[in-house]
């Protein structure tokens, strides 16, 4: 591959993938230990044998018609030709072969896209309301400030090893069109006036999730000025580093640490970690992503609409005023999030001459198209109805969001797409009055695990499965009262009955009937649910649950002809443990000789952060070699002390008495060239005598459940 016009980093990112694909096919590298390796570059297990799924990372959603046709080519070359939008504003490509994800990751660096921790343990992709910048309700454009955290954070030391990943959302305002609700840290704009002087900050929460057990974010700050954001964040992935879970996979997220520990004591610990920081405070260039130029007038092309009702409902549900005066913002539904390579194409060209260069990926699998000048709304309808992106109901009811389920992934238990068209054919022809409901969403995913999203919807669900006489019918958990008010509150989901999934329709109708009858003047949904109270939606619903042997048409998945097998694979969500001693050592030489090349790049605060992890895993590979188990960072030195200092068997370089302490000093100082240098060494000294305490033990593998971190 020709590589030479590409950034170094990108350059550095491809040919190591490369290396480590060749080691892999070669059998130097351990499936388990590349599985963590890839994920961290984007490259994730597929259901089908043999292929991957590529996922980029594309910070608030934001692409250009550039990208978006380099994208549409490459999954002509190398994929089925499918662009599939997601819930965290990404693009993912389906059927990749491995060895040609180098080649794909060249083709994206060349136009300025990268993978690097779309998947795996670190800090994944940056979510935003895609209406940033053009919002009439936001306070100021959050564009620049999540584009600044997503540049400070890819490639960080600190996020490169973690327990479990993060997840980070910024909203336009105070509206909560991000969920920052359930994100581990969220961001909704503000603003304070001191004298004439205005002041920009944040409503920051934190320590929200959804998946098996959803929690909701809490409130750290009422308002943080916006140069506190990125230390605010970068102390507090430290302090989830250290302290978090890691050998219990399902307690090993920020809300869990939380929960455990309280907030305040959340961010005392923050606080202790704030002289270590390189920037104690980090301003914010607001010109980092400059307003996009509408494109240049030109002559629009006469149309005659066929159907005038479908136009003005698009009109209606679909197109809204930006701030900007004399624009329009245009939002796209886009049928399960799916974009073929031609559609992409047309589209991109389309952008190009009748709208900014700036097309946002919505957080319901849907797209936004910005500065649209009214004279064009009729002809760019026309065209996108020939793309089929021109339905009514962009974010209402209708728009039901849907992960790939069965057809793609591993985790999936059941099939989230066929479902989808079903209901939204339903809710079209049965509740065509509903079509243009704003507040009222329907989300499906094919697990638990919560990529549809489906404990923030209104009405919501999950695959599962029943089971009766032997056989074994695909379900839906049905989750109701989830998503976000028209005041910007935020609802997490309560989990209703299980109900065969063919069945689903007839649920959706029990539901809208009863909310058309039963809702008083304008009620809200949620309101209505908890009105009503939850056993009343049980008692609605459960006949529908109670399954007889002789349905056989219950006991099939929607678009499948033979009975439900469950087939389950392994989600690859987190990173994989490694299980050879050698090899963990080996880990942490790797870590070690990066401490030393920022060393010698003067990159001092990067430099501490690897020579640190390098004494982590340096620790955690002799206490594996005495079946220690530990489940935080935080235990690793402590147990090391207890295991090895204490008991004689390992001397710690110069006058160190206490491993903690010595590992820990990182958090006490500035990362100044001195210390750096100091750290760096001592970090050296520690490793090659931890290689001279292995090498007079005897060789043995670790059993993998013993320890995950």
């Amino acid at each position: 591959m020709e590589l030479d016009h590409i950034s170094s980093a990108d350059r550095t990112d491809i040919l190591e993938l490369q290396e480590k694909i060749d080691a892999f096919q070669h059998g130097q590298i351990p499936e388990d230990k590349f599985k963590a390796y890839r994920l961290t570059r984007g490259v994730y297990g597929q259901r089908q044998l043999g292929v991957q799924m590529f996922r980029t990372k594309l910070p608030y959603g934001r692409i250009t018609s550039h990208q978006l046709t380099r994208l549409a080519d490459i999954s002509e070359h190398y994929t089925n030709g499918n662009l599939h939008l997601t819930t965290r504003q990404n693009i993912q490509l389906h059927f990749v072969k491995l060895t040609d994800s180098p080649a794909i990751w060249k083709e994206l660096a060349e136009v300025g896209v990268t993978a690097r921790e779309a998947c795996g343990n670190t800090v994944r992709n940056f979510t935003a309301s895609a209406h940033a910048g053009i919002d009439p309700e936001e306070a100021f454009d959050v564009s620049p400030y999540v584009e600044a955290s997503f540049r400070y954070f890819l490639r960080n030391p600190i996020c490169q090893d973690m327990g479990r990943k993060i997840k980070i959302a910024f909203s336009s305002s105070e509206a909560d069109s991000a969920f920052t609700y359930f994100h581990d840290f969220g961001f909704i704009p503000r603003v304070k006036h001191v004298g004439d002087r205005e002041i920009r900050g944040f409503k920051v929460v934190i320590g929200g999730g959804l998946g098996a057990q959803a929690i909701m974010a809490q409130t750290a700050y009422e308002f943080l000025e916006e140069d506190q954001i990125i230390p605010l964040m970068e102390a507090g992935l430290r302090v989830f580093d250290r302290y978090g879970e890691r050998a219990k996979r399902h307690k090993a997220r920020m809300k869990f640490l939380i929960k455990d520990i309280g907030l305040e004591r959340f961010l005392e610990l923050v606080e202790e970690q704030k002289p270590s920081l390189k920037h104690k405070s980090y301003k914010i260039d607001r010109q980092l992503v400059p307003t996009a130029l509408p494109a240049q007038r030109q002559a629009i092309p006469e149309v005659a609409i066929a159907d005038e009702q479908k136009y003005q409902q698009w009109l209606e549900s679909n197109v809204y005023r930006q701030k900007q005066a004399g624009f329009y913002g245009i939002q796209l539904r886009v049928p399960l999030g799916n974009v073929s390579a031609e559609q992409a194409r047309t589209l991109a060209k389309l952008v190009k001459n009748y709208a900014a260069d700036d097309i946002r990926i919505t957080i319901n699998q849907g797209l936004l198209l910005r500065f649209v000048r009214p004279e064009a709304l009729a002809y760019v309808y026309s065209e996108l109805d020939k793309l089929g992106f021109a339905d009514p109901g962009f974010d209402t009811l209708v728009d039901v969001t849907a992960c790939p389920g069965t057809d793609t992934c591993n985790l999936a238990v059941t099939n989230s797409t066929g479902l989808t068209v079903e209901l939204e054919k339903v809710i079209r022809q049965e509740y065509p009055e509903l079509v243009g409901e704003p507040n009222l969403h329907i989300k499906i995913s094919g697990c638990m695990n919560s990529c549809g999203q489906h404990m923030a919807a209104n009405i919501g669900f999950h695959g599962s499965s029943i089971k009766k006489g032997g056989l074994v019918a695909p379900a839906m958990q049905v989750v109701l009262g989830g998503g976000v008010d028209p005041q910007g509150r935020g609802f997490i989901a309560e989990k209703i009955v299980k109900v065969p999934t063919k069945r689903i329709p007839e649920v959706i109708r029990r539901l809208l009937d009863g909310f058309q009858e039963d809702r008083q003047g304008g009620e809200y949904f949620n309101d209505y649910f908890q009105r009503l109270g939850k056993m009343h939606f049980y008692h609605l619903l459960k006949p529908l649950a109670e399954l007889d042997v002789q349905d056989e048409e219950a006991f099939r998945d929607w678009g499948e002809e033979a009975l439900f097998q469950p087939e389950i694979g392994t989600g690859e969500c987190a990173g994989i443990s490694y299980d050879v001693v050698g090899g963990i050592l080996g880990d942490a030489e790797e870590k070690l000789v990066r401490a030393e090349k920022t060393l010698a790049e003067q990159s001092w605060a990067e430099a501490l952060y690897y020579a640190y992890t390098s004494l982590v895993i340096g620790a955690k590979g002799l206490l594996l070699a005495k079946d220690v188990s530990c489940n935080t960072q935080k235990g690793i030195l402590q147990d090391f002390d207890a295991h090895y200092v204490q008991q004689g068997e390992f001397v710690l370089p110069g006058s160190a008495s206490n491993f903690e302490a010595f590992a820990e000093r990182i958090s006490q100082h500035e990362p100044e060239e001195a210390f750096a240098r100091q750290y760096v060494s001592d970090a050296r000294a520690f490793l090659e005598h931890t290689q001279e305490v292995r090498q007079r033990q005897l060789d043995k593998t670790v059993i993998n459940h013993y320890y995950k971190a």
